[in-house]
C-alpha cells in the first residue's frame, strides 16, 4: 500500500498477540517482528526487527493487562520507530489507559489522562487511534489528531442477531455519565431506555442505586464502556431483576475484569455479557460461559486503512466492516 508515507509496517505490543494477529491478516500485511525484553531491573527494551524509514507505522497495544508495563512498552517501541526515521507512527490504542483519571475531581487529584497524552506525544506519536473514551474530552488533552472510534454499531448489530426479541428490550445505563451512549443505542435500535442513578463511597464501591425507567416484563440491556471489578455492574443487575426485569444482558467495550470480577458474573443471574476483544480476556472466558466476544479487529483494520490512505474514518462510527 504505497503512498506519500511510505508503506504500511504495522506492529503489536506483546500485551493483546491475539488482536494484532487479527487486525494484520485483515489488512493483509505481515506483523513486523520486534523483540521486547527485561533487564534485570525490570527495566523494558525493545528492538526493531525491520527498517521503517520513511514508512508509514502503526502500533497497536490493548492498553490492559499490566497497564504501566504495557504502556511503557508502547512508548519505547514508538520511540524507537520514531528515531529510526518512520514517516509517520500512530499509536493504536483501543482501550485508553488512566481514562478514568480525567478530571480533578477532588482536591490534589491528578489528571492522569492528561499525562499520558503528555507521555504519548513526547514519544513521537503523530496520531492516536482509540476506541470508546471514558471521557471524549480526553481528545483535547492531544495536539496531535486523535481518532476516538465507538463498539456501537458492533454492539448493536449483535443484539439484532442474538438476542430474543429485542425489540421488546429496554437499554440501560449503570450510571448517569452514560446516559448519552445509552439513549444513541435505544434510538439505534427503536427502544425504551432507562439509567440507574448510583452514589459512590469510593473507587470500585457504590453505596446506593436508584432505577429511573421502566423495565418490568421486559429484557434489560446494560451498557457501558468498561468493566472493571464488575461490583456495580452485579449491582445493577440485581437492581434490574427487583423491577422485574424478565432477562438481563449487559454490552461492555472494555472488559477489564480485574480481582473478583469472573466470580461476582458467574454468581450473578446475568444471562450473557457481551464484551469486545479490545482488551485481552481468553483466559478469563474458559472461566466463564457468559462471556461473549465481539471481534473489533475489522474496525482498527478498517481505520488503519483508512488513516493510511487519507480517507474518512467517520463511516465507522455507523458502519461495521463486513
Amino acid at each position: 500500500m504505497p503512498n506519500r508515507y511510505g508503506n504500511v509496517r504495522f506492529f503489536g505490543c506483546s500485551d493483546h498477540a491475539d488482536l494484532s494477529q487479527g487486525v494484520a491478516m485483515r489488512l493483509g500485511v505481515e506483523m513486523e517482528k520486534s523483540n521486547v525484553g527485561k533487564f534485570a531491573n525490570s527495566e523494558t527494551t525493545v528492538e526493531i526487527g525491520a527498517s521503517v524509514r520513511g514508512d508509514d507505522v502503526f502500533i497497536l497495544g490493548s492498553g490492559s493487562g499490566d497497564v504501566n508495563d504495557n504502556l511503557m512498552e508502547m512508548l519505547i517501541m514508538i520511540n524507537a520507530c520514531k528515531h529510526a526515521s518512520a514517516a509517520r507512527v500512530t499509536a493504536i490504542l483501543p482501550n485508553y489507559p488512566y481514562a478514568r483519571q480525567d478530571k480533578k475531581d477532588r482536591s490534589r487529584a491528578p489528571i492522569t489522562a492528561k499525562l499520558v497524552a503528555n507521555m504519548l506525544t513526547v514519544a513521537g506519536a503523530d496520531h492516536v487511534i482509540t476506541m470508546d473514551l471514558h471521557a471524549s474530552q480526553i481528545q483535547g488533552f492531544f495536539d496531535v489528531p486523535v481518532d476516538n472510534l465507538y463498539a456501537e454499531a458492533a454492539i448493536e448489530k449483535y443484539i439484532r442477531e442474538e438476542i430474543p426479541d429485542f425489540g421488546d428490550a429496554v437499554v440501560v445505563s449503570p450510571d448517569a455519565g452514560g446516559a448519552k451512549r445509552v439513549t444513541s443505542l435505544a434510538d439505534r435500535l427503536n427502544v425504551d431506555f432507562a439509567l440507574i442513578h448510583k452514589e459512590r463511597k469510593k473507587a470500585n464501591e457504590v453505596a446506593s442505586m436508584v432505577l429511573v425507567g421502566e423495565v418490568e416484563g421486559k429484557t434489560a440491556i446494560l451498557v457501558d464502556d468498561m468493566a472493571d471489578t464488575c461490583g456495580t455492574l452485579c449491582m445493577a443487575v440485581e437492581k434490574l431483576y427487583e423491577a422485574g426485569a424478565k432477562d438481563v444482558y449487559a454490552a461492555i467495550t472494555h472488559a477489564i475484569l480485574s480481582g473478583p470480577a469472573i466470580d461476582r458474573i458467574n454468581k450473578s443471574q446475568l444471562v450473557g455479557l457481551i464484551v469486545t476483544n479490545s482488551c485481552a480476556h481468553e483466559e478469563k472466558k474458559k472461566l466463564c460461559a457468559k462471556l461473549r466476544t465481539i471481534d473489533i479487529a475489522p474496525i482498527l483494520a478498517e481505520a488503519v486503512r483508512r488513516t493510511h490512505n487519507g480517507e474518512s474514518i467517520s463511516y465507522l462510527f455507523n458502519h461495521v466492516p463486513a
